[in-house]
């Protein structure tokens, strides 16, 4: 159950991610071919290009950055934003409360620049929705842990269970001196039910 509960939820995350990587591919896409259609000077269309690409890419540096803890990686976001992005949009993200959410105020200003008719100007809003909430999704996973009763109880139920186990086993490894034999099949079933236990932390912990 604990195993199961953790790669459902591993496997929620590596969605999300995938969705911001397909319709970030998606929005740039999209403002890549309706630039040129444009009819604006050469110099302004690769600027406002170059600023949804920079919006595009700070979100999810932002939401990485959101969702680890600030020693892990508040130095390293700092520097990326700090030598990516202009000066007054990284100190702004550098010191937001929710840095995503500010980061996608920024790739809606963007969009905003682009002189598109009102369906493309929807197409690559809907993209831009999609990225909240994929978000809004990694959030809950982020901010929902499984119930440490749940954890605690299922740990207990398991080491009850393995202790109480070489007393089943007992009867079974007659034929071995000793019944020596029932102390390595103890072991491997140890091993193994444990090494499940762990990777149902890991998952948990990780994701």
């Amino acid at each position: 159950f604990r195993t199961n509960t953790g790669y459902q939820r591993w496997d929620e995350a590596r969605k999300n991610w995938g969705s911001i990587v397909n319709n970030s591919r998606t929005i740039m896409r999209q403002g890549a071919a309706w630039v040129h259609e444009c009819d604006l000077p050469r110099k302004e269309k690769h600027r406002i290009l170059a600023r949804l690409a920079a919006a595009v890419w700070c979100f999810p540096r932002s939401l990485t950055r959101h969702l680890l803890s600030a020693r892990e990686d508040e130095a390293d976001y700092a520097a990326d934003m700090r030598s990516n992005l202009r000066a007054d949009l990284a100190e702004d993200l550098i010191a937001a409360r929710h840095k995503p959410t500010r980061a996608m105020y920024e790739l809606s200003c963007a969009i905003n620049e682009f002189p598109l008719s009102d369906w493309r100007r929807v197409a690559m809003d809907s993209a831009a929705t999609s990225l909240c909430d994929a978000m809004g999704s990694s959030e809950r996973i982020f901010t929902s842990p499984v119930p440490r009763f749940y954890t605690r109880h299922t740990a207990r139920f398991l080491e009850v269970w393995l202790i109480l186990m070489p007393l089943t086993l007992y009867n079974a490894f007659d034929y071995s001196w000793n019944h020596w034999a029932m102390i390595a099949a103890t072991g491997v079933i140890c091993f193994f039910l444990v090494g499940i236990e762990e990777l149902g932390i890991q998952l948990e912990g990780r994701f």
